[in-house]
């Protein structure tokens, strides 16, 4: 790869506005416009963040800061793009249009750090379909997981570390226990770990990674939860974060959790309602202090590790 390079950055995508929410929970469903009971159970949701989720604004101001970290390393050669997957610009699209601007490469990188081929290679096969139906040819890299780069794994760990210090520094002398730390990502359905797809133990490597920086102990400072799962008849991977503050409300080890959601790199909606209302809530509910670890969003060192793994994909990493 010597010439200009492409970077299609890809994100789920979220609605701009109330109005855009039916329709892009029926891309979600693909195509099946939803009840009107689950569409208002679904606006409601947003309602309580303020109407709708901040993602489309902390997306864009991510990919501008992926181009700012690659504009550093090699001025000129990397422009990144976005592309969604339920909202526009979708994927398949944005990947057709820069092969046919004249790009000698794409580089696609996913905002989220575990893969799946539910989610992930999903993203990516959405890529290389856009590329495919370009009227020329282009190379295609893919970047299938960071879920253990130092520079995320450093973020995650002093910012838990900052909030494991305060809470045990303002629990009262009232409260017996220690804070328990659970990392969460989004749940998928069970048959998609049957087939053996990675995605726990991406999740599980992101995790002990953070918890031996810190000298956490699982099962004592630590586990792992799951959250978010879809509103479908079938099995979703669990144990729900819901069900676990429960089982910790019954626990007198436990005086408070702490959720890193490290499978998020965003706030939106599975974060500021599942997490900071509903969780929140169930916390209460059982006397425990409740934190929620904050979002990578815009961290530049972390975006910074990003534009070197593009950079290694096009064969000029270790600036």
């Amino acid at each position: 790869m010597n010439g200009r390079v492409a970077v299609l950055l890809m994100a789920y995508g979220t609605p701009r506005s109330p109005e855009e929410i039916e329709p892009y929970y029926t891309d979600i469903r693909r195509g099946r416009p939803p009840t009107r009971e689950a569409l208002e159970g679904l606006t409601r949701r947003y309602a309580a963040i303020g109407g709708v989720s901040p993602l489309a604004q902390t997306t864009e101001a991510q990919r501008d800061t992926l181009q700012v970290a690659l504009d550093n390393k090699e001025p000129g050669r990397y422009h990144v793009a976005l592309g969604l997957k339920h909202a526009h610009p979708k994927v398949e699209n944005v990947a057709r249009a820069l092969a046919d601007e004249g790009f000698d490469s794409i580089v696609g990188l996913v905002l989220a750090p575990h893969f799946s081929a539910f989610s992930i290679g999903q993203y990516l096969d959405r890529l290389r379909q856009g590329a495919t139906a370009a009227s020329r040819s282009i190379e295609v890299v893919g970047i299938s997981s960071w879920a253990t780069e130092p520079a995320f794994i450093d973020f995650l760990a002093a910012d838990l570390q900052l909030r494991l210090d305060r809470m045990l520094g303002g629990m009262s002398s009232s409260i017996d226990g220690r804070p328990r730390v659970l990392f969460t990502a989004h749940s998928l359905p069970e048959r998609i770990i049957a087939t053996g797809d990675p995605y726990i133990d991406e999740l599980r490597s992101t995790a002990q990674a953070v918890a031996d920086r810190l000298g956490l102990v699982e099962g004592i400072d630590w586990q792992i939860a799951w959250q978010s799962a879809g509103r479908t008849s079938e099995a979703w991977i669990g144990p729900d974060i819901l069900d676990v503050i429960d089982d910790l409300g019954a626990n007198d080890d436990v005086g408070g959790v702490i959720v890193c959601s490290c499978g998020f790199v965003a706030d939106h909606l599975e974060v500021l309602y599942d997490l900071d209302i509903e969780a929140a809530q169930r916390a209460r509910e059982n006397d425990l202090d409740f934190d929620r670890a904050r979002s990578v969003n815009t961290d530049a060192d972390t975006f910074e590790a990003l534009a070197e793994l593009v950079c290694q994909a096009t064969g000029v990493g270790g600036s």
